[in-house]
């Protein structure tokens, strides 16, 4: 396995020859659990065993729809047999913390020299318990979301690229951005266009194995931290860049921004989630459609001019008919070409992204 780069987010093929512990113990849902989801759907061969001691015994298939045939536990030592090598920090809380009865799972995964992945904003390698113990053991812990000392500020660089820089946003976070952006990239492959998955969180590091996590980078430094991300991948024909947050969300709103003016894209897909009337964690309700489609082309157009080209509807919950007739409506209602990523494919996105390629 090549050498990983421990602290700025580069690693290479961080999933590969692991066999990883996913905890994700009494937040084992397809909202709270959102890294844990993620990582099961596209990393599916490396992962051995979930922790949630509420769902010990069901298969994961019928909490999340994915993921069938994974034991769920309620111990590391449980799971020891099946010798685990990495404990994964399966949660994207807001604010990152670590919460404080998940201290004993980390503890024992050291112990047993289990090493540990994490996502979180707290990082567990400067924690002096956890440290420590990783020291002693001789085994790693890889926080995810730490950021690369040589960032710059955004400076517009990205538009002289020649790859097509495609985007995706959301009317709230947690609506389907990362999904969209990996199944944009593998359709694209499929179709023999060179396609790189760019990715801008620690769900989407884990599963590409580079990137930077730009919510966890200061204020001044996304959009650079962005225009670095594209600057570094500008050999490829097609950028599917993993958005985050939303332009529209209190707390997500300024890492929204910071990519969409250092990614510089000449397309957006929207992300939308159907059944979700208000603003995640606050008492806001979302905005329609077309309202969102003028707000991100109205604060893209100053640094480049560019169109939203498709929405993507994350239709978790509803039956194909359902989400038929949803997208139906949507592209009525927007004149653009909508589907659900998962449920019918990305098609109709690629057959808009493909007259932009080089």
């Amino acid at each position: 396995m090549p050498e990983e780069k421990d602290g700025n987010n580069l690693f290479v093929n961080p999933m590969a020859k692991r066999r990883i512990i996913v905890l994700a113990d009494g937040r084992f849902d397809i909202f709270n659990a959102k890294t844990a989801v993620g990582v099961i759907r596209y990393c599916r061969e490396e992962v051995i065993a979930l922790i949630d001691r509420y769902h010990v015994g069901k298969d994961p298939s019928e909490i999340i729809g994915i993921g069938k045939g994974i034991p769920i536990a309620d111990s590391i030592e449980e799971i020891l047999p099946l010798q685990p090598t990495d404990l994964l920090i399966g949660i994207a809380p807001p604010g990152g913390v670590l919460p404080p009865e998940w201290r004993k799972y980390l503890v024992d995964a050291l112990k047993n020299r289990i090493n540990i992945i994490s996502g979180l904003h707290y990082h567990i390698g400067e924690d002096p318990e956890f440290s420590q113990l990783a020291r002693d053991y001789r085994v790693k812990i890889l926080d995810i979301r730490k950021s690369p000392e040589d960032l710059g500020i955004g400076t517009g660089k990205a538009k002289e690229t020649k790859a097509v820089r495609i985007l995706t946003v959301g009317s709230d976070c947690n609506v389907g951005k990362m999904v969209t952006s990996l199944e944009i990239t593998r359709a694209a492959k499929r179709r023999g266009v060179s396609a790189c998955f760019v990715a801008t969180g620690q769900t989407g590091i884990m599963i590409e194995g580079a990137g930077i996590a730009v919510d966890h980078v200061l204020s001044d430094f996304i959009s650079g931290a962005a225009e670095k991300l594209m600057l570094e991948r500008a050999h490829y024909q097609l950028l599917s860049v993993e958005g985050q947050g939303s332009l529209v969300h209190p707390a997500y709103s300024g890492v929204t921004l910071g990519l969409l003016h250092g990614i510089v894209p000449q397309g957006l897909i929207l992300c939308h989630q159907p059944t979700r009337k208000m603003v995640r964690h606050t008492n806001f309700p979302l905005l329609p459609l077309p309202r969102l489609i003028e707000l991100y082309e109205g604060i893209a157009h100053p640094v480049h001019p560019c169109k939203v080209l498709g929405i993507s509807l994350n239709c978790f919950g509803m039956s194909d008919q359902e989400a038929r007739e949803e997208i139906q409506n949507t592209e009525k209602e927007t004149k653009l070409p909508a589907t659900d990523p998962l449920k019918f494919g990305v098609d109709k996105f690629i057959d808009t992204i493909r007259p932009l390629l080089p």
